[in-house]
């Protein structure tokens, strides 16, 4: 077995890929249960989705710091499980504050594992193959998601397009994901104090800060991708053109996460983020401006690259930035500070949305990913220079 391969690597994928089928066989049926089936405004759906990814980031900021002291695997176990219990509110709601209690929920279970998990990841796999370990746990993540839409479309053709039914089918991954959780191996605790006795306490280092600075700021520009969904809807795609559309986003960035990693290894995170970003743009553009479905599916698949080549190489970089005994601390920093990137794009999002400027959320998060782009391109020529 390769170094970077490892036995909890293999298994955290694994659990990702259930969790990610579970979460990805929802996820594109809820714009539609919400405004569809249940009644809801778009800007419920932005609103939710928001505040959704800042309980998600709260919850990150704590679990993250803690699993540095207290251990990985406890956190992961609470996470899937109560993640869980968020879905079943989810499909069983008829109104949407029910939905928004599950969406959050759900996200609650999220900000708990996902730190930790990444922190086990980072306390798993040697420090220069970690794009490589982080690429491979993404792609295990979106072929998930590329099973859940399929199982979504199965479900709509058997109970004849049915969402609130099909939507009861995410249960079944959700509780396999969570059992799979008992078989990780967390050796953190023993390593943490060989290591050190306590957890360092101190400032995270300043290019640490000034990474996820930068990084933020793009995200604020990021509308909740739920929102692209909508849009699909808008145009006159079908409730199955929707969820086969997600699908096909899905396989793009599986097919790409692993690559990406390899080359954010080899050559560096800043040129593979900036690919993706350059993706990101170009594709919101397209989708802000056009009716034609082949244009708009061909911009969506376009916008797969853009997780692939940003998620998992985002985490590798922090991780590569981070010391040892503060592993979990920021990783929690990082992705909870992006959460709440993501609270502020579904608020302004959802609200322009709502009063009828469906374009424009599109092409003003189109320029700040090319400005994003650009940000990081002087970033990295001011690093560059600076190690001359």
């Amino acid at each position: 077995m390769s170094r970077w391969l490892t036995r909890n690597l293999m298994i955290l994928t694994l659990v990702s890929l259930a969790q990610d089928a579970a979460s990805e066989l929802l996820y594109p049926l809820l714009p539609l249960l919400l405004t569809g089936v249940i009644g809801a405004a778009p800007f419920a759906l932005g609103l939710i989705e928001g505040c959704a990814e800042a309980a998600a980031g709260f919850t990150k900021l704590y679990s993250g710091k803690a699993s540095d002291r207290l251990g990985r695997k406890p956190f992961v176990i609470a996470g899937y499980g109560v993640a869980g219990i968020g879905k079943a509110l989810v499909v069983t709601a008829t109104i949407w504050p029910m939905v928004f209690l599950g969406r959050v929920t759900d996200r609650i279970g999220k900000g708990l594992r996902s730190t930790p998990r990444d922190a086990l990841i980072n306390d798993s796999v040697p420090k220069e193959h970690l794009g490589k370990a982080f690429g491979f746990h993404r792609a295990g993540d979106n072929l998930g998601a590329v099973i859940g839409p399929l199982l979504a479309l199965i479900g709509l053709a058997y109970f004849n397009d049915d969402i609130r039914k099909v939507a009861m089918w995410a249960l079944i991954p959700a509780l396999i994901s969570a059992v799979l959780t008992f078989f990780i191996k967390d050796k953190s605790r023993a390593v943490m104090k060989a290591q050190s006795p306590k957890p360092a306490s101190g400032p995270l280092p300043s290019n640490l800060k000034r990474a996820i600075a930068i990084l933020v700021l793009i995200q604020l520009t990021n509308i909740p991708d739920v929102l692209i969904l909508l849009r699909l809807h808008d145009i006159g795609f079908s409730t199955r053109g929707v969820v086969l559309a997600y699908v096909l986003f899905s396989a793009v960035t599986m097919l790409f996460a692993f690559p990406a990693g390899y080359f954010a290894d080899r050559f560096s995170p800043y040129i593979v983020y900036v690919i993706g970003l350059v993706a990101f743009a170009t594709s919101y553009f397209i989708l802000g401006y056009t009716r034609n479905h082949n244009i708009a599916l061909g911009a969506l698949i376009l916008y797969g690259l853009f997780p692939a080549l940003t998620d998992g190489v985002g985490k590798a970089w922090i991780a590569t930035l981070s010391s040892d005994s503060q592993r979990g601390r920021a990783q929690g920093v990082y992705q909870a500070s992006m959460n709440f990137a993501v609270l502020g794009a579904g608020i302004w999002g959802g609200a322009l949305w709502t009063q009828g400027a469906k374009e424009w959320p599109l092409i003003i998060a189109a320029l700040g990913a090319a400005l994003g782009a650009l940000a990081l391109l002087v970033e990295n020529f001011r690093n560059r220079v600076q190690s001359a």
